[in-house]
């Protein structure tokens, strides 16, 4: 009996090693789908195609980028969630989905169960601009013209985390500016450029343009570095307004179950693709983004601060939210 016991410990130990010491299973092992929120040729859109380009050619298998547009990010989320497969990722800005509990009553997912960070691979430059015609050079300048006019300048900012930074960096300071909604925030430039808005606050790279001919005046940029292809900007930091710097980071999310080591194994090889191609910085430039990619623990840490931030700012707002 003893024996047959001592056989039985010996050859669970055998499995037990033989299942530790196996080699991880080969990853991908069929075509990855990137899921992205936008349409094509959007800045998120353009950045997924390229790191889709160079994975492919590493990993030997095909990646494609399918685009979601619409739902305020709600189609695309879906779209994930309802593959459930390790093979179908999440290619989108982390304010796709932070700003979700303010906007919406009720959410189809749990973010931190259903939304897995693997890597952030970039960093949206958000910028604040002033028409031309105010002849304003500094965000400084623009905060004294505010408090001398109040309600008479006219704003709009890009929804979501550009929304809530702007007005709830002016109600927090006491300044009035009348809000301006738009359905499609790229129209804003133009009426920015014409003068019948004075405060636009949205990505960089959607008033460089009209910053180029002069029409508008990029004050500040929301990032911790200065936009790599207007150099002469400040930060909101070097401007006098930390309260007002944000990273709009962009990333890729693995769904609920995925194991935290292929997490990892995916975030490395996003890493070494970024740092091995020169193109893909220049590339961010020109999209008004910034290279910055963090693996899965320090992703995860970001989007959990940036979480915090917009709550304090939801209480300055009086906004609830609904989860």
């Amino acid at each position: 009996m003893v024996r047959l016991v001592l056989l039985a410990i010996i050859a669970l130990l055998s499995i037990l090693q033989s299942l530790t010491s196996a080699p991880a299973q080969p990853y991908p092992a069929r075509t990855v789908r990137f899921i992205v929120p936008f349409g094509a040729a959007s800045g998120t859109d353009i950045t997924a195609r390229l790191f889709a380009d160079r994975l492919a050619a590493r990993w030997g298998k095909p990646v494609l980028v399918e685009n979601r547009p619409g739902g305020d990010g709600l189609v695309a989320v879906a779209a994930f969630i309802a593959a459930n497969d390790d093979h179908t990722l999440l290619f989108a800005p982390v304010g796709t989905f932070t700003v979700h509990p303010y906007e919406h009553e009720k959410l189809p997912y749990d973010v931190e169960r259903d939304l897995l960070p693997i890597a952030s691979v970039s960093a949206i430059i958000l910028a604040i601009s002033s028409s031309a015609s105010l002849k304003i050079g500094s965000l400084g300048e623009l905060v004294e013209l505010a408090r001398a006019q109040p309600g008479k300048l006219n704003a709009a900012a890009a929804n979501g985390n550009a929304d809530f930074l702007l007005f709830g960096f002016l109600k927090s300071t006491g300044l009035q500016m009348a809000k301006v909604p738009y359905r499609d925030i790229l129209q804003a430039p133009n009426d920015l450029a014409e003068g019948r808005i004075q405060v636009l606050m949205t990505s960089f790279a959607v008033v460089q343009p009209q910053m180029q001919t002069g029409r508008v005046k990029v004050l500040a940029v929301t990032s911790r570095k200065r936009a790599p292809s207007a150099p002469e900007v400040l930060t909101v930091t070097e401007a006098g307004y930390p309260a007002l710097e944000m990273e709009s980071l962009v990333g890729l999310f693995g769904p609920r179950g995925m194991s935290s080591e292929l997490r990892e194994r995916i975030a490395v090889a996003l890493g070494e693709v970024a740092v091995a191609d020169p193109v893909i910085a220049t590339r961010f430039a020109a999209t008004g983004q910034l290279v910055n990619v963090r693996g899965p623990s320090e992703f995860a840490a970001a989007i959990e601060q940036q979480r915090a931030k917009l709550a304090e700012i939801a209480k300055i707002l009086g906004i609830k939210s609904a989860q």
